[in-house]
């Protein structure tokens, strides 16, 4: 078990490199085309962790096990970061991540369908009020204002990373978790990397101090180490905790973009956000069967 100081500084590690992520990814875009960028960093932060996983070698069995980290690499991998990548050059950052954490509350629908978790009214509730929120930001683009294919991309990597959560659920008592997270990150980069280089080219990339430096960071802070920090989190029993923070994460990315991209925090996001935000909080509370004592659900 986790002190509470640890569990304090890994928790603010991961929420704030996490949330940090989206504008450095944006920038990173300035010098690399967005396929061949997605598949790099994930190829390199799933070999970095790789170095994690080695010594849990006999809980590999991937004779056993290796369509598991297949299907987890399209849903986690391809479709969460290979569309946010890409989703990211029609949108401003901030705005784009407060739309891809509509994630938890369709992890609500999805445990509900597939996974047998109750749907009560505070639940349903907050359904509702993300599905309201997403709405409220995302007019812009039947305006004109924001780009719909920006909002698209961002729904579909919401929906890749729900699915993947679900997975990720079903099949967590066959796999490692170390190995999942490495080996689906390998997979998925290789198969990124193989689209980017028939629809990109390398020569494209600036391999200058900003962009070499902004993929390390990535690679080895966010992906890396951002899933080691998750993964020692929840091996220690605080997966609930870390899924009550996870609403922080789209409100630091739009303060850093803001910052670091000068994007402009309008009356409408900050509405839609206070929506979703609420609607997080209304879904992931599970109250216990006597009704007294109410707890965040991961």
């Amino acid at each position: 078990m986790l002190s509470r100081t640890r569990t304090a500084l890994l928790l603010g590690f991961l929420v704030l490199l996490w949330g940090v992520n989206w504008p450095l990814s944006k920038i990173a875009l300035n010098y690399t085309p967005p396929v061949l960028f997605a598949g790099i960093r994930t190829l390199l932060g799933g070999v970095i962790l790789l170095f994690f996983a080695l010594p849990r070698i006999k809980q590999l069995q991937f004779k056993k096990t290796w369509y598991f980290y297949f299907i987890s690499a399209f849903l986690n991998i391809v479709l969460f970061y290979g569309l946010q990548t890409v989703g990211l050059g029609y949108m401003p950052a901030g705005l784009f991540s407060a739309i891809v954490f509509i994630q938890p509350v369709l992890l609500g629908i999805f445990s509900w369908l597939w996974l047998g978790e109750s749907m009560y009214k505070l639940k349903i509730i907050g359904l509702i009020l993300g599905f309201i929120g997403v709405a409220i930001i995302s007019a812009g683009g039947l305006s004109g204002n924001i780009s719909s294919i920006g909002i698209l991309f961002a729904l579909g990597s919401a929906v890749g990373w729900g699915l993947g959560t679900i997975f990720i659920k079903k099949i967590g008592n066959a796999v490692d978790s170390i190995w999942m997270v490495s080996l689906q990150l390998i997979i998925g980069g290789i198969f990124l990397l193989c689209v980017g280089s028939n629809m990109e080219n390398w020569s494209s990339i600036q391999w200058n101090i900003p962009f070499v430096s902004n993929l390390l960071f990535i690679s080895i802070f966010v992906i890396a180490f951002g899933w080691l920090a998750f993964f020692t989190l929840v091996g220690s029993g605080e997966a609930s905790k870390v899924g009550s923070y996870t609403f922080l994460i789209p409100l630091i990315s739009i303060i850093a973009s803001s910052i670091f991209l000068h994007e402009s925090i309008t009356i409408k996001l900050v509405i839609g956000l206070l929506f979703i935000v609420t609607s997080i909080c209304f879904v992931n509370i599970k109250f216990k069967q006597k009704g007294i004592e109410a707890q965040i659900d991961s």
